[in-house]
């Protein structure tokens, strides 16, 4: 029989061998595997650890925990961590039966509760998932066991959490995917608006970066004062903590100056181990300051101090900042509505992340949920490969002719790339049809009829599938990879829910893609053959 209980000082020894036994020597956490660092954990009052007993045996066979400090002072978040069960009790409900004594447990102490979940396999996801929490992220590569593993993050809401949030967050449109998948699972409803027309803060200024001292406290601190009304980064700390117990939180900050002026800064923790950095503070008296300061800490980060994942929690209700991040190559990894108590309300914030070493994920097993919010989340930097050759192939690909600079970065959003193969098909002939296919490297063979007959070619900055688009109906032809063929694709609902919000795009498309069907039919046949067996071939055509 198992039972659960609170650890005590006695279990210390048994929940280090359950963590060896579970994580291996390589575990990132280094100070689970000590004993006095556990022992104090049992006593503190900012942690709740519980063990799962073989009352048979008096075994320690599982263990788990809630951390209460997760979020920053009375933010009433938790994360529901360290879950491990000893291989020799798994498949016992041991896991499950830790969980359901954890909620027991925190009633009345936490608003947001938080699994920051393995992916490796989908255990800590199943059980979270069927306790009530919603996936709310996947955070790529952000932890290094015996390689770099990514994580799920799910969040349940307890007491007043909901009742407290303030509606109507404004997202950048690179959100809004993420966004409305998060808040669309009860018992959330989506209420938020995509701002397209907010501005990222500017570049200029003339300043010079440097670590904070504590001779710089007291300026920054009346900066903080008088200037912050509506903060737009949040984390776990705050610069009112004070210096001493900021810098016992291994926590630093950079500051700009302007002619000898305090002007801004940005704080920030970081793990030399892991090379992650958590953004958790900025402060600026002008808006040049707020992009001086990002800009040379991600510069910093990548280019001197060997990290590879930066983390910044922002603002739901600050699109310059999204904005901002999102031009600095963060892109959003997570939504978490009620995350922060910040004054009388709980604010959602945006997960952004920056990978400076964007690698292959590795196996990965993954609910139904958090893969639906991976294959968002990875899309996003697809993206960041696509949208600067997007960017720079405007004056030169058909589908774009017309389309500013703005207009294209966000028609890339919407694309993923992917990679076809030498005689793999694109497409087949009666297939149902649903997304186009911009050729960006490489030639594909249209065919059709019976017996199949080559129709025409797609060559490198031509699109294929465009009918499909416009009529959604099957293929009546079928698109083959002549040789390795590189695409960017674009999904018929992406497209609509794009030209939705964005008309200007939509005419710009439409347009181009009955310029380039016109083209293409000219070139599989007969010019002088009348306007209706042209329409009919198109159709045939294409697809």
């Amino acid at each position: 029989m198992i039972r659960i209980r609170e650890a005590r000082e006695e279990d210390v020894g048994q929940i280090r061998e359950i963590f060896l036994a579970v994580y291996g020597a390589d575990y990132p956490h280094r100070e689970l595997y000590d004993e006095l660092w556990l022992k104090r954990s049992v006593f503190t009052d900012d942690v709740l650890i519980l063990v799962a007993e073989d009352t048979e045996s008096g075994r320690v066979v599982g263990t788990a925990s809630v951390l209460f400090d997760f979020g920053a002072h009375s933010d009433l978040v938790g994360e529901f961590g360290r879950l491990a069960v000893h291989p020799d009790y798994r498949r016992l409900q041991v896991g499950k039966l830790l969980m359901e004594k954890r909620l027991e447990a925190i009633q009345n102490r936490l608003h947001v509760g938080l699994v920051v979940a393995r992916t490796v396999h989908p255990y800590a996801q199943r059980i979270s998932l069927s306790h009530g929490f919603i996936a709310t992220g996947f955070l790529p590569l952000k932890h290094s066991f015996r390689h770099r593993e990514s994580f799920a993050l799910l969040a349940r809401y307890f007491g007043d959490a909901l009742a407290l949030r303030r509606n109507n967050p404004r997202i950048i449109p690179e959100a809004y995917t993420l966004a409305n998948l998060v808040m669309s699972q009860p018992p959330l409803t989506p209420d938020f608006i995509v701002d397209e027309d907010s501005a990222s803060y500017p570049t200029g200024g003339d300043y010079r970066l440097e670590q904070l001292q504590a001779e710089g406290y007291p300026a920054l601190l009346r900066i903080e004062r008088g200037r912050v009304r509506n903060r737009e980064i949040f984390g776990p700390m705050r610069l009112d903590y004070g210096f001493f117990k900021l810098q016992a939180r291994q926590t630093t900050y950079f500051l700009a100056r302007s002619g000898g002026q305090v002007v801004g800064a940005v704080g920030y923790t970081m793990d030399p181990v892991e090379h992650i950095v958590r953004v958790f503070e900025l402060i600026a008296l002008a808006d040049d300051v707020v992009r001086f300061l990002l800009a040379e800490l991600e510069r910093k980060c990548r280019e001197e101090m060997g990290i590879e994942y930066i983390e910044i929690d922002v603002s739901a209700y600050a699109p310059r900042m999204q904005r901002t991040l999102l031009e600095l190559n963060f892109l959003p990894v997570a939504y978490v509505p009620a995350m922060v108590f910040y004054q009388v309300e709980r604010l959602d914030i945006v997960k952004m992340v920056r990978l400076n070493n964007l690698q292959d994920l590795g196996p990965l097993g993954l609910t139904e949920p958090v893969q639906a919010v991976a294959d968002i989340v990875m899309r996003g930097f697809s993206t960041c490969v696509i949208a600067p050759r997007m960017a720079q192939a405007i004056k030169e690909v058909p589908l774009f002719h017309g389309m500013n600079t703005e207009q294209a970065m966000r028609l890339a959003g919407v694309c993923t790339m992917r990679e076809i193969r030498a005689g793999e098909r694109l497409f087949v002939q009666h297939d149902s049809a649903d997304r186009l296919y911009l050729v960006l490297q490489g030639q594909v063979t249209i065919s059709g009829g019976s017996p199949p007959a080559m129709i025409g070619k797609v060559r490198s900055g031509e699109t294929c599938g465009e009918v499909s688009l416009l009529s959604a109906r099957p293929h009546s032809a079928t698109a083959t990879a002549e040789e390795q063929v590189e695409a960017a694709e674009l999904l018929h609902r992406d497209l609509v829910d794009l030209i939705r919000r964005r008309p200007d795009i939509g005419v710009i498309i439409y347009r181009n893609l009955a310029v380039g069907l016109g083209d293409k039919l000219l070139r599989s046949g007969d010019w002088k053959r009348d306007q209706g067996q042209i329409e009919a071939e198109g159709l045939q055509l294409s697809s």
